[in-house]
C-alpha cells in the first residue's frame, strides 16, 4: 500500500508542479517518504550489524559491534498498520514470522521478517551456524529448542 500511495503522491506532486503550484513539491517529497525502507545489514566477517534506511537501495546507518547473542527466535506475529484514504479509515492486518537475535537476557536485535516460515528458518539456521547459538522455536503454543 506504501508503494501505491508513493506513486500516487509523485504523479499529483508532478501535475501539480506542471501548474506552478508549490503544494507539487511538497507532494512529490511525501510521495518518496513513502518508498523509505528501514531494515537490518549484517556483515559477518566484521560481527558488525547496522540499522538503515534506504531509498532506492542508497542504505545508510551506523555500523554497530555485535554484541555477545545467546539465541536467535523464530516467533509468529502479526502486523496492523491503519490505512487512510479521504475521511475513512481502517486497519490491515497480515500475519508475519520475525526473527530476533536475544542477548543480555531479555534485549533484542530484530533481524528478519517474513511471510515464509521455510524461509524464516533456513535464515535462523544460517545465523546460528555463524554465531554458534541456538534456535529457539516459538512459532507454536509451546516453544522449543532445535
Amino acid at each position: 500500500m506504501k508503494f501505491i500511495y508513493g506513486i500516487g503522491l509523485i504523479f499529483i506532486g508532478l501535475f501539480l508542479l506542471l501548474v506552478n503550484n508549490v503544494l507539487g513539491l511538497l507532494s512529490c517529497i511525501i510521495g518518496f517518504y513513502f518508498f523509505i525502507k528501514e531494515g537490518i545489514e549484517v556483515d559477518f566477517k566484521s560481527k558488525k550489524y547496522r540499522n538503515t534506511k534506504s531509498l532506492f537501495n542508497l542504505s545508510y546507518g551506523e555500523w554497530k559491534e555485535f554484541p555477545k547473542i545467546e539465541y536467535v527466535s523464530v516467533f509468529k506475529t502479526t502486523q496492523t498498520t491503519r490505512v487512510w484514504v479521504s475521511s475513512a479509515s481502517t486497519n490491515v492486518t497480515e500475519k508475519t514470522i520475525k526473527l530476533n537475535l536475544f542477548y543480555n537476557t531479555n534485549q533484542k536485535i530484530e533481524a528478519y521478517e517474513t511471510k515464509d516460515i521455510n524461509d524464516a528458518f533456513k535464515k535462523a539456521k544460517e545465523i546460528a551456524v555463524f554465531l554458534n547459538i541456538d534456535i529457539l522455536d516459538a512459532t507454536e503454543r509451546e516453544s522449543k529448542w532445535l
